[in-house]
């Protein structure tokens, strides 16, 4: 197992090197900034000293060289916007998407492997279409409509929960369903499929022929194996849950990291854009990490 993290960790450097070039040439190719720093009476001497003190007119290996050295010690630059360092900007922010998200992945993963279960169940019975019929519903809904639908209905004419913004848990409840519903209505179908091919495999059927009751062979048996799709899912759901997270936290004025990219990207304060987007890209990596390591413990074949 030692060997294997090792080498998955190993893999991973190149990776977040391809991510951080890509990064650094999307934000060369979005424009000057110094169009957004300056005003716009500035005279071109003026622009191109503060290129010069920016260290935009060097070759661009060299910036990115110089970008890559500072990355790794963890510094993205200067916010224009905030005047603080980027990096601090963004940590700030992190632990509120990622209580966001975290809670919304854990609702979503207990709500599907349930249902998902229990849709399996009743295969081909009315209960069985309804959930098909609710969680093809819920692929189908954008993240932003279904934001917009429960604020109308819960914040506007009912007034149950409040609308945008953070503070106590009632300001999780709206932002977290959205993100959950999206993510069961995936896990649904997953689960369901898989515990009804699960169901016809060989070792179930000796498992009933023992008497075994049908709960037990649910549960004990068949269940345990069909998570182990759910768990790769849940970790290449991550990005996706983050990526929606963009969305939702706008919508919600929820104050995170999406919230922010959004306002940077709009600000032209691409130091920043930088740092979410290598820390989201950290973040994923290590979930996978994580995921791999949690399907081994699930399978005990894997590690061999």
């Amino acid at each position: 197992m030692l060997r294997y993290l090792v080498r998955r960790v190993l893999q991973m450097i190149p990776v977040l090197f391809i991510i951080t070039l890509i990064v650094f040439l999307f934000v060369n190719l979005s424009g000057d900034p110094t169009s957004m720093l300056l005003a716009p009476e500035a005279t071109l001497d003026d622009r191109e000293e503060m290129r010069e003190a920016l260290g935009l007119n060097r070759p661009l290996h060299i910036q990115y060289g110089i970008f890559l050295v500072n990355a790794l010690r963890g510094d993205f630059g200067t916010s224009f916007r905030y005047k603080l360092p980027a990096v601090q900007i963004v940590r700030e922010k992190i632990p509120l998407t990622v209580q966001l998200t975290g809670i919304s992945l854990v609702l979503s993963i207990v709500l599907g492997v349930v249902l998902g279960v229990l849709s399996a169940m009743a295969h081909d019975t009315p209960f069985d279409f309804l959930l098909n019929g609710l969680s093809a519903l819920g692929r189908a809904m954008p993240n932003f409509w279904m934001g917009i639908m429960l604020i109308l209905f819960f914040g506007v004419i009912w007034r149950v929960l409040p609308l945008s913004g953070h503070g106590t848990w009632l300001h999780l409840v709206l932002p977290c369903s959205v993100l959950a519903i999206q993510n069961a209505s995936r896990v649904i179908p997953l689960v369901r499929s898989n515990m009804l091919e699960i169901m016809h495999l060989d070792y179930i059927r000796t498992a009933r022929s023992k008497g075994l009751r049908e709960k037990v062979v649910i549960f004990k048996h068949a269940f345990k194996n069909a998570l182990l799709p759910v768990v790769t899912f849940t970790a290449l759901q991550i990005p996706t849950l983050v990526g929606g997270a963009l969305v939702t936290e706008t919508v919600f004025a929820w104050p995170g990291v999406g919230q922010l990219i959004i306002q940077s990207i709009s600000t032209h304060d691409m130091s920043v854009v930088q740092a979410c987007v290598v820390m989201i890209a950290v973040i994923t990596m290590i979930a996978n990490l994580l995921a791999d390591v949690l399907y081994s413990l699930i399978d005990p074949r894997i590690r061999y």
